[in-house]
């Protein structure tokens, strides 16, 4: 019996240690990354929601501190100098980056990590941190993901055509992550149960590794 006990321990210790996870959750524009992240938070969950900085204008209904840090170019460059960010990357004609020390904190108090960024974003952290979880989200179909960005009504014509242009390149990156959820106009709740479900598989896995930045 003690041999048995000498065999299994090591693996009950190790099950037991605390290891937070890093999760990106990204996608093009119009397919509810802000929606879902939103709801996750009202689910009163043990994660951490790092706040992107970006010199992206503020819309109406966004505020400061909970949906972005809203910078000038000039604050972001200095960010960059002092290597500040974990990642960052023009988005659009505007600047986005995660702050570095966000998520080592966060990390350092045992709390997995969500970042929402953009697919370029979500390239960069694969490559920085291989341990991340990967999730894609998808429109139910493009006409959907379109309506999505024209009832926005935030963009100027232009932007618009940008974003749409951006947003087919992006979805030839899918097979590039672990993870797709589909996230229906009118089932937003059941894209968050998948994504928790997510989160908590990979919780349960043998072969996790620590995050070391």
């Amino acid at each position: 019996m003690s041999d048995i006990q000498d065999d299994v321990t090591p693996i009950y210790d190790r099950q037991n240690q605390p290891h937070p996870i890093l999760v990106v959750i990204s996608g093009p524009s119009g397919v509810g990354k802000d929606t879902t992240l939103s709801l996750m938070k009202k689910r009163d969950l043990p994660f951490h929601f790092v706040v992107t900085a970006t010199t992206r204008p503020r819309r109406p209904n966004e505020k400061e501190g909970v949906d972005y840090h809203f910078v000038s170019v000039g604050e972001f460059a200095e960010m960059i100098d002092a290597n500040e960010l974990l990642e960052y990357a023009v988005v659009y004609g505007d600047y986005k980056g995660i702050p570095k020390t966000h998520v080592r904190k966060a990390l350092a108090s045992g709390k997995d990590v969500i970042l929402r960024i953009d697919v370029q974003g979500a390239a960069t952290i694969r490559r920085l941190i291989p341990e991340a979880v990967t999730i894609f989200l998808v429109a139910e179909n493009e006409e959907e993901q379109l309506r999505r960005l024209l009832e926005r009504k935030t963009e100027t014509p232009d932007r618009l055509k940008m974003r749409i242009a951006t947003a087919r390149k992006e979805m030839q990156h899918l097979q590039n992550f672990q993870y797709v959820v589909v996230n229906r106009d009118d089932r937003q709740d059941e894209t968050v149960d998948k994504v928790i479900s997510i989160i908590q598989a990979e919780k349960c896995r043998v072969d996790w590794s620590p995050i070391n930045l």
